[in-house]
């Protein structure tokens, strides 16, 4: 919630505005909720490196894969395990739990079309190689390639070939094998031709493909906020329940003011898309995480990045990756910015559920500990109990409401 530009003051002492509408805030205040509003949310981006990304038969097809437990070594884990559409597409814990815990907690969907990284390091650089990593990780679906292979072709052959044309052949081919497996998988990969390992990486590659298309449907959700900011934006008072309490007001208020929130928090999906080292502490017994400054080795050695053999991009196309800050050291321990739509009903919070509560991360900017190591870019801020209060009632009109776009729930077959 805040950058390098945060200096101390005490945040409250507002004046009540009851009945707020447009008349009673400044152009500038106008300006930038207009900003935040969904309706300030542009068109998807394109996916350069999939150009299956808005084809609605690959995204129904990357709905069936995107609920398929047989997508695992066990056949009991599918993406929802984590990624739960109930919950926000999200899983309510500290630290995703599938196969085994992961180290970092489960990031939620809607609105990642609009991503330009993915994951809190920004390891990939696209929806469709993010979808591949957790089918392969041995603490997520802990699955093979040629595992997968064999299993599209048995299950979905039909789903398969409308989307990306014909199966290859896979007669000869073992039946665990992966670059990234066990020992054995990986003898078993290497002992593979060349060719044999080209034509199931394309395979593997079209899974991750049709996954992003269909999680590219996964729209951010309009919320009270939203119909607030619409009201201002007519010049009327907002109405119903859209209608802004005077401490939701003055959360909005600081928010967009003195908390200097936008720093990293703005635009419709309130989520600068950078990497920030804020001085959030280590988890005890966790390998050691340094953030950014790791995700930038890996999402260039990433064979399935935008730049990559299984990419459908032009090299120009590939802006994000061909000039992305690659100097590890000025990103040690940042973080991507998440979003804060649906935070509020969302705890616990950063990236390994380090904070159990909004009040909790209140503190923690009001404190501004300084990072094990990198240097934070937050300096302390010193809240009344008024402006801690708004600040969380702002924050829960971002509450969400059932997603946009097709339907989120389970298929009902093949």
């Amino acid at each position: 919630m805040a950058r390098g530009l945060f200096v101390s003051f005490i945040l409250g002492g507002l004046v009540a505005l009851a009945g707020c509408d447009s008349s009673e805030l400044s152009e500038d205040e106008k300006a930038k909720i207009a900003s935040l509003s969904i309706d300030a949310l542009g068109p998807l981006p394109p996916s350069p490196g999939n150009r299956f990304a808005d084809h609605p038969r690959a995204a129904a097809f990357g709905q069936l894969l995107f609920f398929e437990e047989g997508l695992s070594g066990e056949g009991n884990v599918s993406c929802t395990t984590c990624h739960m559409p109930d919950l926000q597409f999200q899983d309510g814990l500290p630290r995703g739990v599938a196969v085994g815990e992961s180290d970092r907690r489960t990031m939620p969907l809607a609105g990642t079309g609009w991503n330009v990284w993915q994951f809190w390091d920004g390891r990939r650089d696209s929806l469709w190689s993010q979808a591949l990593s957790p089918l392969e990780d041995q603490r997520e679906h802990a699955g093979n390639r040629t595992a997968f292979a064999h299993y599209i072709a048995a299950t979905y052959p039909d789903g398969y070939a409308e989307v990306f044309g014909a199966l290859p052949e896979l007669d000869g081919l073992p039946a665990n094998a992966s670059p990234l497996g066990n020992e054995a998988e990986r003898a078993a990969w290497a002992a593979m031709g060349e060719d044999e390992r080209d034509a199931v990486n394309r395979l593997f590659a079209n899974l991750g493909k049709a996954i992003g298309a269909f999680e590219r449907t996964l729209h951010p959700p309009e919320t009270r906020f939203d119909r607030f900011a619409r009201a201002v934006a007519a010049g009327e008072v907002a109405k119903g329940d859209a209608a802004f309490s005077d401490l939701e007001q003055e959360g909005l208020r600081l928010f967009i003011g003195k908390a200097n929130c936008l720093e990293c928090h703005n635009g419709p999906r309130f989520t600068d898309d950078h990497f920030h080292n804020t001085g959030v502490p280590p988890v005890a017994g966790l390998s050691d995480d340094l953030g950014r400054a790791k995700g930038i080795a890996d999402v260039l050695a990433d064979p399935f990045n935008c730049l990559g053999p299984y990419s459908d991009a032009a090299p120009e196309a590939c802006e994000a990756l061909r000039f992305m800050q690659r100097d590890a050291a000025v990103m040690e321990r940042a973080y991507k910015t998440p979003s804060l739509r649906g935070a509020a009903s969302r705890p616990p919070y950063m990236h390994a559920g380090q904070i159990d509560t909004l009040d909790g991360v209140i503190d923690h900017y009001s404190t501004a500990p300084e990072a094990v190591s990198g240097e934070s870019e937050i300096r302390g801020v010193v809240f009344t109990d008024r402006g801690r209060r708004a600040l969380i009632a702002f924050l829960k009109t971002l509450d969400v409401e059932p997603l946009s776009g097709p339907s989120s729930g389970p298929p009902n077959g093949p």
